[in-house]
């Protein structure tokens, strides 16, 4: 292998040990964030076996990491004419990445706490007693809140393109 080549290879596995390692923290399972980071990185589709021999995962590890990141909208499968297995590419256009994710975790994770903390607020309406006013009034408050969450991530999630992040992310600079 050239000198590029072996510069390569080293800076794709920091990579991908890293996405890894930002996926855990994150809450998404370390094969899967490592099979995102090489399909992101790859110049060409993978197969399921390419992946489990670059990552050293098994089988089951890999398909089902594979899964995972095609219902995200983060990978989808090509087929190549004459070859029977499958073959993986992720998106590579970093906000649509930044969408999808924004789409899934709102669905996943924002939608089944507002709609908790919608039914506590009507459990709780006619409440009289002291506890339950400020029991109310607490879950209504957090309510607010991840409904305007749920509005931003669907909001970002709609967009091709923003004109509004560039613009925020300067001003943060």
């Amino acid at each position: 292998m050239s000198s590029d080549g072996t510069k390569l290879q080293r800076a794709r596995e920091g990579f991908v040990a890293q996405w890894g390692v930002l996926g855990s923290a994150w809450g998404v399972n370390r094969s899967v964030a490592q099979v995102h980071a090489l399909l992101l990185v790859s110049h060409e589709p993978l197969s399921q076996d390419e992946l489990m021999e670059e990552l050293a995962i098994s089988r089951g590890n890999a398909a089902t990491s594979v899964r995972e990141l095609v219902d995200w909208g983060l990978v989808r499968p090509i087929v190549a004419t004459g070859d029977r297995r499958y073959y993986y590419e992720a998106e590579k256009d970093v906000w649509k990445i930044a969408c999808c994710v924004a789409r899934e975790r709102s669905r996943r994770e924002i939608e089944p706490i507002v709609n908790a903390l919608r039914q506590l607020v009507a459990d709780t309406g006619g409440l009289d007693s002291a506890a339950a006013k400020h029991f109310h009034k607490q879950v209504g408050e957090l309510l607010e809140y991840a409904e305007l969450a749920k509005k931003f991530l669907e909001s970002f999630a709609r967009k091709e393109r923003s004109v509004f992040l560039p613009r925020l992310l300067r001003l943060a600079t």
